[in-house]
């Protein structure tokens, strides 16, 4: 089951979160020490690098109105269409927005809807992927189904007065990233959560309180009731534009893994400058100064550590693919765990999930565990047949429900035509007699009285994501794990 932090033992995990026993530095001319730092500096510094480039791309992508992509609710490809793939590891299950918030000249408003019982998770990141805020904090049940809301996202200093009902949250710098998924588990639900995703409001204070003004005096009346640009975009077709609609967090994710290190400790030092590191991280800042990398500055790595700098960055780059001692465990699946969406100073869990999961919501909102291997630990090959076996007491337990989804390791779904391609909490799967589910997971289908419980998989190496929607605690808390895929 599910390795905890206490656990660690005398693991030498850097920044795991667990204390380590502290060890003596090396002579001042050790390059075994240079490559230690440069570790801890690029696991500390990943998930910023992962997120500002994401944010950069997508400015980028506006061209020479780069402020349109910005504090603009754009939806996410749901198909394939011409050139444009679908992200890694797409959820098929959900639609899917997102935007990037620019606070640096007034508050951000983010408006919620009445769901009218339909999933829908709102959440907003900082550049460092922290939780600022989500729809299932505070007082909201952890249903998926959220009250409506309207809150304004507060820059550092800003002392201004907001409208009436209009709940302030406090942003730790200017730059967000800002999440919304709504769920339509078949084509049956997808107009519906276009027309809920409309509703969703992002705007700048003086915006949105202009929008209201007009709104208030009656104009656009002709529509029935008043729509601004942002849900505009928002109700627009899915398959628009990969390049507007991607987050490029899940795709960035591994690209930011593939930089040298004057790539990488570039692009960290600049996103510093910006996304200043908290109080807490004063240890970290020390590490980054010692191999030569300063918020805001040219890095200056010492003459001579080249050799050791770039074995650091390999070694980095491992440590944020791997799951870190206090990730959760079992049965071959892993995923981060109960401390997801408020890393503090746990700087591995949060370059695993960022590498893992980019754009993680808090534990409490999603748990996302992933498979490559079966029961006896080797790696999944859908030329194999597998069978997941879930008795009536251990289905995935989640509040609002649960998908399982295949995919090829570098996240493609599975190719060709499919009867589907994930299984649901909502799927009439056949039970057995006492009530347990077996569901069959292999690329050729098992026959027409299987079908319900086949799940796709690609032809050779795959791997599975399972995702539980406002999950139970004892999916994060390491009492609970997925059923092995025994091969038959």
């Amino acid at each position: 089951m599910g390795a905890r932090c206490w656990l660690a033992g005398v693991a030498a995990v850097v920044f795991a979160g667990c204390a380590a026993p502290q060890k003596a530095p090396p002579p001042a001319n050790s390059t075994g020490w240079t490559q230690d730092e440069v570790v801890d500096s690029y696991v500390f510094g990943y998930p910023l690098v992962v997120m500002t480039t994401a944010r950069a791309e997508a400015v980028a992508a506006a061209g020479t109105d780069s402020a349109a992509a910005l504090n603009t609710l754009r939806p996410m490809p749901m198909t394939e269409t011409g050139n444009d793939p679908l992200p890694p590891l797409a959820d098929v299950d959900t639609l899917s927005a997102n935007a990037w918030l620019d606070l640096s000249q007034e508050p951000v408003i983010v408006s919620v809807p009445n769901t009218r019982g339909r999933f829908l998770d709102a959440r907003v990141l900082d550049m460092w992927t922290n939780v600022v805020w989500s729809t299932g904090s505070g007082a909201n049940a952890r249903t998926g189904a959220p009250k409506p809301q309207t809150i304004a996202l507060v820059p550092p200093g800003w002392d201004g007065q907001l409208p009436a009902g209009i709940e302030r949250v406090d942003a730790p710098s200017k730059n967000l990233w800002l999440g919304v998924r709504i769920a339509a588990l078949d084509a049956r639900e997808l107009p519906g959560a276009r027309r809920l995703l409309s509703e969703v409001r992002v705007a700048p204070l003086s915006v949105f309180t202009a929008d209201e003004h007009h709104a208030t005096r009656g104009k656009h009346a002709k529509h029935g009731k008043h729509e601004s640009a942002a849900a505009r975009n928002a109700a627009a077709d899915p398959q628009e534009s990969v390049a507007e609609a991607s987050t490029g967090l899940a795709a960035n994710a591994a690209a930011v893994t593939k930089l040298d290190a004057n790539a990488f400790f570039g692009k960290l030092a600049d996103a510093m400058r910006d996304n200043p590191p908290t109080a807490d991280d004063s240890h970290a800042l020390k590490e980054l100064a010692d191999i030569g990398v300063k918020p805001g500055e040219s890095v200056h790595f010492a003459d001579k550590s080249a050799s050791a700098i770039a074995a650091g960055v390999a070694d980095g780059v491992k440590r944020v693919e791997a799951p870190p001692v206090n990730a959760v465990s079992g049965n071959g699946w892993s995923w981060a765990g109960d401390g997801t969406g408020n890393y503090r100073d746990d700087y591995a869990l949060r370059a695993f999930a960022a590498f893992a999961h980019a754009g993680a919501a808090s534990a409490q909102d999603e748990a996302f565990p992933t498979v490559s291997v079966d029961s006896d630990g080797q790696p999944l090959d859908g030329n194999n047949e597998y069978v997941m076996h879930f008795t009536h007491k251990t289905l995935p337990p989640a509040r609002a429900y649960w998908t399982i989804t295949a995919y090829t390791p570098d996240g493609a779904l599975v190719p060709g035509h499919v009867p589907h391609r994930s299984i649901d909490s909502h799927d009439r799967m056949r039970r057995n007699r006492d009530g347990s589910i077996d569901i069959l997971v292999s690329s050729k289908s098992p026959g027409r009285a299987h079908v319900a419980n086949w799940l796709p998989a690609p032809q050779g190496p795959f791997q599975l994501v399972m995702r539980l929607y406002a999950p139970q605690p004892s999916a994060t808390d390491g009492s609970w794990a997925p059923p092995p895929l025994k091969r038959r």
